[in-house]
């Protein structure tokens, strides 16, 4: 089966053009190589890939006949990744909070307080 199949059918991506193209980007690995889409996937490939900053690991149990059931996607894959991807990840999600948009002006005196504190503490 193409990896860009694969990822969809284990419900990596939304849309089979969606794994198509992130494989275009060279963000998807099989067995450390940077892979096309229409490369073959066969069991105990290991598969990474680089999805919403987190770099995903993967190995192939099976070759699904066609799209699985989010329960029933443990049979076709193992998945490897490691617990510190996943921390990074909320991290990321806490300095959002203090990013301030383009073009808002000059930071209030609250903000400007609000991030002295943060920066302190």
């Amino acid at each position: 089966m193409r990896i860009d199949k694969y990822l969809w059918c284990v419900r990596y991506y939304k849309t089979r053009s969606l794994a198509t193209t992130a494989c275009k980007k060279g963000q998807v690995r099989v067995n450390d190589d940077i892979v096309k889409p229409s490369r073959e996937v066969y069991p105990l490939d290991r598969i990474e890939l680089r999805k919403n900053q987190i770099n995903y690991k993967l190995t192939v149990n099976d070759i699904p006949e066609s799209r699985v059931g989010a329960k029933l996607v443990d049979i076709y894959r193992t998945d490897t990744t490691p617990k510190e991807e996943f921390e990074a990840q909320e991290l990321l999600k806490y300095s959002k909070d203090y990013y301030r948009k383009k073009g808002t002006g000059r930071p209030t005196k609250k903000d400007r307080r609000d991030i002295d504190d943060f920066t302190e503490g």
